[in-house]
């Protein structure tokens, strides 16, 4: 009997490797769209026997969209809290005549089907010490609502500032809901938390836990940084709430960022993106007209707003980087603290370049994250030997997150140029169209420039070994940095 017993365990553990194996190389086969990765995780399963199944499940399979979707429900209609009047008027009008780059309007329109919104002003605030000031001067002229969601809220002087502007409105009856990020809350030590319990703010915490194992800890944040003020009043960008931000305090750790004011009609898809999270977060709906007024027509942006997030399936900011990117005939300009960018988003700055298209990039010499400038320097050699123009620009460290392209087409808002923000995290961005707002970032570009030290080829490609090797190591690493 033993003897059987052992040939039958035997079978049946033959049995369940052939079987985990041919499960494992046709999930590969079916879920990933990058024929090399495909090939790859395929050989990879059949020629390792027992391990390399195993191997595939805990680091091949895609489970932040998996996860995402599950966390969302039925609640992944990135139009669900949208006013029926407007759906309707969004599917009656589509792509707007844009009189420049209509191609790409018409791109977008496929990408996410949200509407072109004309008649916008879109004013440029920089660091906190313009932005701060408007925006808390908003905040304490706010008559019925007020809607901030931010990655990180400090509790220091800035922070603090907040808390007494949105206590005070509250005190006068305006309803005010703060979405903080689950992990940002942490930034500061201590906490904002119970300052925002003590003033009876009424905030929530997006994925938030006390328990590690059921928070996703770097993934799936919210990085979204969104204000509006009774339904008309928006600022939006790339600017968390910390006094870093406000050079005339002389902080320890000074950073440049740029943010936004933002009036007029496409004010009212800053309120749906937040309405939408606060909506996952709390199951509370925001509706009615203290959210969601009539606006009438500010300025001579069209404008639309790109939410996106890894339960999208495409997501809406990465592919509209690559339809400007491509649509580019004069120059792309870049700034942006993290520029990690994956091989599609390379290769087709590579191409730009290449094709005569001035691809300027402009990243700090040394950001916060070390580990962001080892990953970035080699796909940084790469763009320099097709012709891109890489600035390094020195300290206070800037954070800002800013795209132009050809005078006349620009994004701004919370994505960087990383995996994170464009696969990971939940981000905001406003795809604008104007030539006198890209013009004013045009001129916010040169004055970077101006001051910036050019980075070239021979530079990066003569990096000593021990640091090409360091680079190399954490590039791989770049999925998840």
């Amino acid at each position: 009997m033993g003897t059987a017993f052992w040939d039958t365990s035997l079978f049946l553990l033959a049995a369940i490797q052939f079987a985990a194996m041919g499960a494992a190389a046709i999930h590969a086969l079916l879920t990933k769209s990058d024929e090399r990765a495909a090939a790859g995780w395929v050989g990879f399963i059949l020629l390792v026997p027992f391990v390399g199944w195993i191997v595939y499940l805990m680091f091949g399979v895609n489970r932040i969209q998996r996860r995402a979707r599950e966390l969302r429900g039925d609640k992944q209609d990135p139009f669900l809290l949208e006013p029926p009047e407007h759906g309707e008027r969004r599917q009656r009008e589509g792509t707007l005549h844009l009189p420049a780059l209509e191609s790409l309007a018409r791109l977008g329109q496929r990408i996410l089907p949200e509407s072109f919104e004309p008649g916008n002003s879109v004013r440029l605030l920089l660091n906190g010490d313009e932005a701060y000031p408007v925006m808390l001067d908003m905040i304490a002229r706010a008559e019925r609502s007020i809607a901030l969601s931010t990655y990180i809220f400090n509790n220091d002087h800035a922070g603090r500032q907040f808390v007494g502007a949105l206590a005070e409105a509250m005190a006068r009856g305006v309803r005010v809901r703060l979405l903080i990020d689950g992990v940002g809350s942490w930034y500061s030590r201590p906490s904002i938390i119970p300052l925002l319990e003590e003033q009876g703010i009424n905030y929530a915490r997006f994925l938030h836990s006390f328990m590690p194992w059921r928070m996703p800890y770097l993934n799936m944040r919210n990085h979204q940084k969104i204000m509006v003020v009774d339904g008309r009043h928006g600022f939006t960008g790339g600017m968390n709430i910390a006094e870093g931000n406000v050079h005339a305090l002389n902080p320890k750790k000074a950073i440049r960022d740029c943010h936004f004011q933002v009036e007029g009609p496409v004010v009212a898809h800053l309120m749906r993106t937040f309405a939408y999270e606060w909506n996952f977060t709390t199951d509370e709906i925001l509706e009615g007209d203290d959210w969601f007024p009539e606006i009438g027509q500010e300025g001579d942006v069209i404008a639309r707003g790109l939410p996106a997030g890894p339960d999208l399936g495409l997501n809406p900011i990465r592919w509209t980087l690559l339809g400007a990117i491509a649509e580019a005939q004069h120059n792309i300009r870049i700034v942006t603290p993290y520029f990690i960018p994956d091989a599609t988003l390379r290769t087709n700055l590579s191409l730009a370049a290449m094709r005569g298209v001035i691809v300027d990039i402009i990243l700090p010499e040394k950001s916060n994250l070390r580990f962001c400038d080892w990953a970035a320097a080699p796909a940084l050699e790469w763009l320099a030997r097709s012709g891109c123009r890489i600035w390094k620009t020195g300290a206070p460290f800037d954070h800002s997150k800013v795209m132009t392209v050809d005078g006349i087409w620009a994004t701004i808002g919370s994505a960087n140029w990383d995996d994170r923000s464009l696969r990971l995290n939940f981000e905001f961005n406003l795809e604008c169209y104007g030539s006198s707002f890209a013009a004013t970032l045009d001129q916010l570009i040169e004055r970077r420039i101006s001051t910036a030290r050019p980075v070239s080829h021979e530079e990066l490609a003569g990096r000593a070994l021990p640091v090409r090797i360091r680079d190399a190591i954490f590039r791989l690493g770049a999925p998840y940095l």
